[in-house]
């Protein structure tokens, strides 16, 4: 189980380094572009409201237990912060769609010699409203977790869990997003690729963990979804196709 969970984690590392493959440069230069943008105007966004979305999760303690403050202030704005990210993920992700599969196409043909599909970019462009759904139809599914989650954010005692739950939540969530390209060139969708996941739910969820945690490192964060992207066909071709 460890062993699956490391080599997920490392399957985002490897897909960073891919990124600067003579022949894959150009493909992810525009998710790129795509992350930057999305990404400056989130966080111009959300700088001027954090600190009141902060007080809003965090629960009111009684007078005996204010010395827990400073620790669950840290707590809730991680998860602040988690939520943040699950936004400008998911707006990302519906933008760059149709190109986060081709360039998952590309990463496959240069990990094998061959990939499932071989649409090029004006195939991509065709298939780009199909591509749209299935990122709206991805959200439907988040919307459909993440409602309860929101909902314990805001019981007392109970909420004090929540950005652990959170952050389980977003790993998982994030390996969805991510593997839904290079098993959805190979025609699977929706609920065939949770399925295949669950199969792999170990090396998924080190995937998505280690995804999660760069999305918080300056800089990193606007190669995240590439870097997602080319590791999700990394794991895909060495392990959920199996």
């Amino acid at each position: 189980m460890l062993e699956r969970f490391v080599h997920g984690a490392r399957c985002f590392w490897r897909g960073l380094r891919l990124l600067n493959t003579p022949g894959l440069r150009g493909y992810a230069a525009l998710p790129i572009a795509i992350n930057m943008a999305v990404f400056s105007g989130l966080v111009w966004f959300a700088a001027a409201r954090f600190d009141a979305w902060v007080d809003v999760l965090m629960p009111r303690l009684p007078e005996w237990l204010t010395w827990l403050e400073g620790l669950l202030w840290l707590l809730f704005a991680g998860l602040a912060a988690v939520l943040v990210f699950f936004t400008f993920t998911a707006v990302a992700n519906l933008i760059g769609g149709p190109f986060n599969g081709l360039l998952a196409e590309r990463v496959e043909r240069h990990l094998t010699g061959s990939a499932p599909t071989d649409g090029g970019v004006l195939a991509t462009l065709r298939q780009a409203p199909v591509m749209l759904f299935d990122e709206l139809r991805k959200l439907g599914y988040y919307a459909r977790w993440a409602l309860p989650l929101l909902v314990l954010s805001f019981i007392p005692l109970l909420n004090v869990f929540a950005p652990f739950l959170w952050a389980l939540f977003g790993a998982w969530m994030l390996a969805v997003e991510y593997a839904d390209y290079p098993l959805g060139n190979r025609g699977l969708r929706g609920v065939q690729v949770r399925s295949v996941l669950r199969a792999h739910r170990s090396s998924a969820l080190g995937f998505g963990t280690m995804t999660l945690a760069a999305t918080f490192v300056p800089g990193l964060n606007l190669l995240v979804m590439p870097a997602a992207v080319a590791g999700a066909t990394i794991l895909a071709v060495e392990r959920l196709r199996q």
